[in-house]
Protein backbone atom coordinates (compact mmCIF):
# COMPACT_ATOMS: atom_id res chain seq x y z
CA UNK A 1 0.00 0.00 0.00
CA UNK A 2 0.95 3.47 -0.57
CA UNK A 3 0.81 6.74 1.55
CA UNK A 4 -1.15 9.02 -1.10
CA UNK A 5 -0.39 13.26 -0.39
CA UNK A 6 -3.41 14.82 1.59
CA UNK A 7 -4.54 18.07 -0.30
CA UNK A 8 -5.17 21.12 1.69
CA UNK A 9 -6.93 24.43 1.39
CA UNK A 10 -7.50 26.51 -1.10
CA UNK A 11 -7.19 23.44 -3.46
CA UNK A 12 -10.15 23.81 -5.79
CA UNK A 13 -11.17 19.86 -5.76
CA UNK A 14 -12.31 20.20 -2.37
CA UNK A 15 -14.57 22.86 -3.29
CA UNK A 16 -16.26 20.81 -6.43
CA UNK A 17 -19.22 17.82 -6.48
CA UNK A 18 -17.38 15.07 -6.81
CA UNK A 19 -18.35 12.70 -9.99
CA UNK A 20 -19.84 9.20 -9.15
CA UNK A 21 -18.11 5.67 -9.08
CA UNK A 22 -18.58 3.44 -12.06
CA UNK A 23 -15.72 0.93 -12.61
CA UNK A 24 -15.24 -1.42 -9.63
CA UNK A 25 -12.07 -3.05 -10.98
CA UNK A 26 -8.47 -3.61 -9.92
CA UNK A 27 -7.19 -0.10 -9.59
CA UNK A 28 -10.37 0.75 -7.75
CA UNK A 29 -9.54 -1.47 -5.01
CA UNK A 30 -5.76 -0.45 -4.55
CA UNK A 31 -6.72 3.06 -4.70
CA UNK A 32 -9.28 2.43 -1.85
CA UNK A 33 -6.31 0.43 0.35
CA UNK A 34 -4.03 3.51 -0.79
CA UNK A 35 -6.64 5.55 1.40
CA UNK A 36 -7.10 3.24 3.85
CA UNK A 37 -3.51 3.56 4.49
CA UNK A 38 -3.39 7.03 4.15
CA UNK A 39 -6.16 7.22 6.51
CA UNK A 40 -4.37 5.44 9.41
CA UNK A 41 -0.62 7.54 8.90
CA UNK A 42 -2.59 10.44 9.26
CA UNK A 43 -4.37 9.51 12.64
CA UNK A 44 -7.88 10.13 10.71
CA UNK A 45 -11.10 8.41 11.39
CA UNK A 46 -11.98 9.29 7.47
CA UNK A 47 -10.67 10.27 4.26
CA UNK A 48 -12.65 11.19 1.27
CA UNK A 49 -11.38 11.35 -1.75
CA UNK A 50 -11.34 14.49 -2.94
CA UNK A 51 -9.34 15.30 -0.19
CA UNK A 52 -6.32 13.21 -2.25
CA UNK A 53 -7.21 15.23 -5.50
CA UNK A 54 -9.42 12.76 -7.05
CA UNK A 55 -13.14 13.64 -7.32
CA UNK A 56 -14.86 10.90 -6.81
CA UNK A 57 -17.69 10.01 -4.69
CA UNK A 58 -15.61 7.62 -2.30
CA UNK A 59 -14.67 7.60 1.24
CA UNK A 60 -13.15 5.34 3.83
CA UNK A 61 -13.88 5.66 7.71
CA UNK A 62 -12.60 3.84 10.75
CA UNK A 63 -14.53 4.66 13.90
CA UNK A 64 -13.47 5.54 17.16
CA UNK A 65 -11.97 2.79 19.35
CA UNK A 66 -14.16 1.11 22.05
CA UNK A 67 -12.39 1.56 25.92
CA UNK A 68 -11.95 -0.57 28.81
CA UNK A 69 -12.23 1.04 31.99
CA UNK A 70 -8.90 2.13 32.81
CA UNK A 71 -9.14 4.28 29.53
CA UNK A 72 -7.29 2.06 27.19
CA UNK A 73 -8.38 0.93 23.43
CA UNK A 74 -10.23 -2.76 23.37
CA UNK A 75 -7.55 -4.23 20.42
CA UNK A 76 -10.43 -4.90 17.33
CA UNK A 77 -12.84 -2.31 18.52
CA UNK A 78 -12.41 -0.04 15.64
CA UNK A 79 -14.78 -0.59 12.27
CA UNK A 80 -13.81 0.13 8.86
CA UNK A 81 -16.04 1.34 5.91
CA UNK A 82 -16.05 1.86 2.72
CA UNK A 83 -18.82 3.83 1.03
CA UNK A 84 -19.15 4.66 -2.69
CA UNK A 85 -21.76 6.97 -4.46
CA UNK A 86 -23.65 7.49 -0.50
CA UNK A 87 -26.31 9.12 0.17
CA UNK A 88 -28.09 10.32 3.19
CA UNK A 89 -31.43 9.30 3.15
CA UNK A 90 -32.57 10.13 6.75
CA UNK A 91 -31.07 12.26 9.66
CA UNK A 92 -32.90 12.04 13.22
CA UNK A 93 -34.61 15.50 14.44
CA UNK A 94 -32.35 15.35 17.20
CA UNK A 95 -28.95 17.50 16.35
CA UNK A 96 -25.51 17.71 18.75
CA UNK A 97 -22.93 20.17 18.92
CA UNK A 98 -19.35 18.50 18.61
CA UNK A 99 -16.10 19.86 17.93
CA UNK A 100 -14.02 18.47 14.61
CA UNK A 101 -10.89 18.80 12.73
CA UNK A 102 -9.80 18.04 8.82
CA UNK A 103 -6.81 16.94 7.34
CA UNK A 104 -7.34 19.14 4.69
CA UNK A 105 -7.62 22.24 6.98
CA UNK A 106 -4.69 20.97 9.46
CA UNK A 107 -4.40 22.91 12.69
CA UNK A 108 -7.63 23.85 13.73
CA UNK A 109 -10.19 22.23 14.88
CA UNK A 110 -14.17 24.01 15.76
CA UNK A 111 -18.05 23.27 16.67
CA UNK A 112 -20.21 21.96 14.29
CA UNK A 113 -24.15 20.67 14.77
CA UNK A 114 -24.49 17.29 13.59
CA UNK A 115 -27.91 14.75 13.43
CA UNK A 116 -27.22 12.42 15.94
CA UNK A 117 -27.99 10.19 13.56
CA UNK A 118 -28.49 9.12 10.03
CA UNK A 119 -29.27 6.67 7.47
CA UNK A 120 -26.98 5.78 4.73
CA UNK A 121 -27.11 4.20 1.31
CA UNK A 122 -24.34 3.29 -0.49
CA UNK A 123 -22.15 0.51 -2.19
CA UNK A 124 -19.04 -1.25 -0.38
CA UNK A 125 -16.28 -1.36 -2.74
CA UNK A 126 -17.46 -4.20 -4.71
CA UNK A 127 -20.05 -1.99 -6.00
CA UNK A 128 -22.53 -3.89 -3.50
CA UNK A 129 -25.97 -2.12 -2.51
CA UNK A 130 -25.27 -1.33 1.44
CA UNK A 131 -27.92 0.26 4.11
CA UNK A 132 -26.57 1.17 7.23
CA UNK A 133 -27.63 3.19 10.13
CA UNK A 134 -25.94 5.26 12.15
CA UNK A 135 -25.64 7.23 15.19
CA UNK A 136 -23.62 9.32 17.60
CA UNK A 137 -20.14 9.98 16.56
CA UNK A 138 -19.64 7.28 14.32
CA UNK A 139 -23.02 8.88 12.56
CA UNK A 140 -20.87 12.33 12.57
CA UNK A 141 -18.44 11.21 11.01
CA UNK A 142 -20.16 9.85 7.66
CA UNK A 143 -22.06 12.93 7.68
CA UNK A 144 -18.56 14.54 7.46
CA UNK A 145 -17.07 12.90 4.94
CA UNK A 146 -20.54 13.00 2.77
CA UNK A 147 -20.38 16.68 2.68
CA UNK A 148 -16.75 16.42 1.59
CA UNK A 149 -18.06 14.33 -1.76
CA UNK A 150 -20.63 17.47 -2.36
CA UNK A 151 -17.67 20.49 -1.93
CA UNK A 152 -18.69 20.75 1.44
CA UNK A 153 -16.50 21.89 4.54
CA UNK A 154 -17.09 21.72 8.27
CA UNK A 155 -16.21 25.41 8.28
CA UNK A 156 -19.01 25.62 7.07
CA UNK A 157 -21.04 24.63 9.20
CA UNK A 158 -19.54 26.28 12.32
CA UNK A 159 -22.20 26.81 14.62
CA UNK A 160 -20.90 30.45 15.31
CA UNK A 161 -17.72 32.06 14.46
CA UNK A 162 -16.30 32.39 17.58
CA UNK A 163 -16.21 28.86 18.03
CA UNK A 164 -13.29 28.02 15.55
CA UNK A 165 -9.88 27.97 16.68
CA UNK A 166 -6.49 26.56 16.30
CA UNK A 167 -5.03 23.19 17.82
CA UNK A 168 -3.27 25.02 20.63
CA UNK A 169 -5.91 27.47 21.44
CA UNK A 170 -8.81 24.65 22.07
CA UNK A 171 -6.21 22.63 23.84
CA UNK A 172 -5.46 25.37 26.42
CA UNK A 173 -9.22 25.94 26.55
CA UNK A 174 -10.20 22.20 27.24
CA UNK A 175 -6.80 21.91 30.00
CA UNK A 176 -8.92 25.17 31.52
CA UNK A 177 -11.96 23.82 31.71
CA UNK A 178 -11.14 20.13 32.84
CA UNK A 179 -8.90 22.37 36.07
CA UNK A 180 -11.98 23.91 36.86
CA UNK A 181 -14.27 20.73 36.94
CA UNK A 182 -11.29 19.45 39.13
CA UNK A 183 -11.24 22.13 41.24
CA UNK A 184 -14.95 21.53 41.69
CA UNK A 185 -14.66 17.90 43.14
CA UNK A 186 -15.87 16.56 39.79
CA UNK A 187 -13.78 13.54 38.47
CA UNK A 188 -11.91 13.97 35.20
CA UNK A 189 -10.37 11.54 33.23
CA UNK A 190 -7.39 11.82 31.68
CA UNK A 191 -8.62 10.77 28.09
CA UNK A 192 -11.39 13.30 27.98
CA UNK A 193 -9.97 15.96 25.78
CA UNK A 194 -8.77 13.17 23.22
CA UNK A 195 -12.68 12.01 23.13
CA UNK A 196 -13.93 15.38 22.42
CA UNK A 197 -13.31 15.93 18.29
CA UNK A 198 -12.96 13.63 15.40
CA UNK A 199 -10.37 14.27 12.60
CA UNK A 200 -11.02 13.46 8.73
Amino acid sequence: MTELQIVTLPDEVLRKKARPVTRFDDNLQTFIDDMIETMRVANGVGLAAPQIGQSLQLAVIETLPETDEEGNEVENSRELFVIINPRIVWESRDVIDGIEGCLSIPGYVGEVERAYAVRVRAQDRRGKQIKLRLKGWTARIFQHEIDHLNGVLYIDKLTDREKFWTDEEYYNMRQAELEEEAEEGEEVEETAVKETEIRD
